[in-house]
């Protein structure tokens, strides 16, 4: 299947309003954010920093419906709507075709701690039941399983499974996924899914990331990956370095609770996070206040 989207691909955070409910309105203004002001290469409505787990399935396929209609076509809009429950997974990614989307991300099942045989099954199913493109989501941290490198490939070789946000954070586990596919004449998009080790696997041949902070370093970050591709890999380290402080704050908590506090401070208004989440502690705030006023990003005065 012919897939070319490469880039800083932005995977959105579900704006709330005061009382916890989806915020539409705020919701489309992020989409024209992302695309006019951080240069976004995809959007990807519905992901983990979605805040996806605590969204209901009519507020999960809202949110795609609003994304895709405000999204118009600028750039692709790739849902969410992987689960643990392949029959699940299945009826999201159906719903989500039909609202006219260009992809899917699929996270790896979570919790169930399947193993490879079940995790190749599981992708298998869902590959076979749309005509969507598929990128696999491996994030062992969350789900307490890792995609192994030879189930990867294993799924690689099905038409419609175009890549893999790898957020393993195993840059040998990337590596190979590269080699391997490229070895098997392959054309396998490898994002990373780690945004501190995005470098590094631009360097390794990958097609990007799909970034949380792309949010705050959209153009930062998709900066970094044209001077990779260009061969300017002096200027694309310097900028990985420079934003590495920020990187690392913006995770400073549970995602995506400092996203959002960073767009509201930023004018980007998104409200707060929705329970098992909880606001930012007074230290994190400190911590995320200090990188982004030392970046550029916000002034003293603005993250009050």
């Amino acid at each position: 299947m012919d897939w070319k989207v490469k880039g800083c691909l932005i995977p959105l955070v579900t704006p709330f309003d005061d009382r916890g409910r989806v915020d539409e309105k705020a919701l489309r203004r992020l989409v024209n954010y992302c695309i006019e002001d951080q240069a976004a290469a995809a959007l990807i409505p519905c992901g983990t920093t979605g805040e996806s787990p605590t969204l209901s399935h009519q507020e999960h396929i809202r949110v795609i419906e609003v994304v895709q209609e405000e999204t118009a076509g600028r750039v692709p809009v790739i849902a969410g709507t992987g689960s643990n429950c392949t029959e699940e997974a299945i009826k999201m990614t159906s719903a989500a075709e039909k609202l006219g989307v260009d992809g899917s991300l699929q996270v790896s099942p979570y919790y169930n701690r399947p193993s490879q045989e079940g995790i190749y099954r599981h992708f298998k199913a869902i590959a076979e039941n749309t005509s969507l493109p598929i990128i696999l989501y491996n994030i062992p941290f969350r789900t307490g399983r890792n995609v192994e490198v030879e189930t990867v490939l294993r799924l690689a070789e099905i038409d419609n499974i175009v890549g893999i946000k790898e957020a393993s954070g195993d840059i040998l586990q990337a590596s190979s996924i590269i080699e391997e596919t490229r070895r098997a004449g392959i054309d396998f998009h490898v994002y990373s899914g780690e945004d501190a080790v995005t470098f590094m696997i631009l360097c390794l041949g990958g097609a990007g990331c799909i970034a949380a902070v792309g949010h705050i370093l959209g153009k930062e970050f998709g900066r970094m990956c044209q001077l990779v591709w260009e061969g300017k890999l002096e200027e694309a380290r310097d900028l990985h370095y420079q934003v590495l402080p920020l990187v690392r704050a913006l995770f400073c908590e549970p995602n995506p609770t400092a996203i959002k506090q960073a767009l509201n401070w930023m004018g980007v208004k998104v409200g707060g996070v929705r329970l098992p989440l909880v606001g930012m502690t007074e230290k994190g705030k400190e911590t995320l206040r200090r990188a982004m006023v030392e970046l550029g990003k916000a002034t003293p005065e603005a993250c009050v």
